[in-house]
């Protein structure tokens, strides 16, 4: 695992360290900054491009990877609040919230009904 000075240098190996990745190798666990605390900061200082990286590499089917269901819709609505007006990620998002229980389909109907509006804008 590549570190400097102790941190991870991408969200995504911060991410792969906390909570593996069913695509690569297993890593050897770092024994610094290994809890959801430090993760949860990096993650929500982190912009736009690197949360949907992360996202991508560690659930590229959206139903995959081993990434909390609670990371994950933190890291969209993370993603949302810095591109308020991509429909096509609003839709990426709602897919995610439809999957994984239906808590969430109102929220994920709504993210739906604008991203229609924005796109018929």
């Amino acid at each position: 695992m590549i570190k400097v000075r102790g941190m991870h240098i991408t969200l995504t190996e911060h991410a792969r360290c906390r909570y593996g990745d069913e695509y690569q190798p297993p890593v050897l666990r770092c024994s610094e900054d290994h809890d959801d605390r430090h993760f949860i900061e990096k993650l929500t200082f982190a912009d736009a491009d690197e949360i949907l990286r992360m996202l991508h590499a560690l659930c590229p089917h959206l139903v995959d990877g081993l990434l909390p269901v609670w990371v994950r819709n933190l890291a969209y609505r993370l993603v949302l609040l810095q591109r308020p007006d991509d429909p096509a990620l609003m839709r990426e998002a709602a897919q995610n919230l439809g999957l994984h229980g239906p808590d969430w389909d109102d929220s994920a109907a709504d993210l739906e009904r604008r991203a229609a509006a924005l796109e018929g804008a």
